[in-house]
C-alpha cells in the first residue's frame, strides 16, 4: 500500500475517527492476508487458515491500545500479534497431545514421527518467540526489522524506504539482530 494512502488512513485511525480502524483495516486486508500466510509457513504444523489468523489478529488488534506512528510499525505490530496467536495454537494442540481428552489410539510409525516433529517445531516457535520478545527489550529498533524482514517478508530496500534510513543501516540492524537471536538459540 502507498504511503499517501496509508498516512490519512492511520491519522484518523489515531484520531478516533468512527469507522477509522476498520477503513484502515479493510485497506490493508490483502497485505495482512498475506502477512498471515507467511506467518503460517513459517510456523508449519498449526492447523488454522490464513483467513482465521488474520480475523483473530483483528481482532486483537482492535482491542489494543498501540499507537502506529508509520505502516512499518503497523505491520511490526501485527507480525508479532499473529506470531503470539500462532504459538497459542501451538500451546492448545500440544496441551491436547499431552492428555487433555485423553483417548487410548494407535499410532503408525510415520504418524509417530510427524507428532514428534510438529511438537519440536512448536517448542522451536516458542523459544524463537521468547528470544524475540528479549531483543525487543534490549533494542525494540532491531526486533522490529526481524518482524518485517522475516515475518512480514519485507525487502532491505522496503525496510530502508519505509523506516527513512539507508538499506546499509537496515542490513547491519538485520545482521546484529540475527546474531542476538543465534546466541539466545543457541544457549
Amino acid at each position: 500500500m502507498a504511503d499517501e494512502v496509508w498516512v490519512p488512513l492511520l491519522q484518523e485511525a489515531e484520531s478516533d475517527v468512527p469507522g477509522s480502524k476498520e477503513r484502515l483495516f479493510s485497506a490493508l486486508y490483502t497485505e495482512l492476508h498475506k502477512l498471515a500466510e507467511r506467518q503460517l509457513r513459517a510456523s508449519s504444523g498449526v492447523p488454522i487458515s490464513p483467513t482465521t489468523l488474520l480475523h483473530e489478529t483483528y481482532l486483537g488488534l482492535s482491542r489494543g491500545q498501540a499507537v502506529f506512528t508509520d505502516r512499518g510499525r503497523f505491520m511490526s505490530y501485527a507480525a508479532r500479534v499473529m506470531r503470539s496467536l500462532i504459538i497459542d495454537f501451538a500451546r492448545a494442540r500440544r496441551a491436547q497431545k499431552r492428555g487433555a481428552g485423553f483417548q487410548m489410539t494407535q499410532l503408525e510409525t510415520g504418524a509417530a514421527e510427524e507428532h514428534a516433529a510438529n511438537a519440536v517445531d512448536d517448542r522451536m516457535l516458542e523459544q524463537l518467540s521468547l528470544a524475540l520478545d528479549e531483543l525487543a527489550v534490549h533494542d525494540p529498533r532491531l526486533a522490529e526489522v526481524v518482524d518485517l524482514k522475516y515475518f512480514c517478508g519485507l525487502s532491505i530496500a522496503e525496510i530502508a524506504v519505509m523506516r527513512g534510513v539507508s538499506d546499509r543501516t537496515v542490513q547491519r540492524d538485520w545482521d546484529k539482530a540475527r546474531l542476538f537471536l543465534f546466541h539466545e538459540l543457541d544457549g
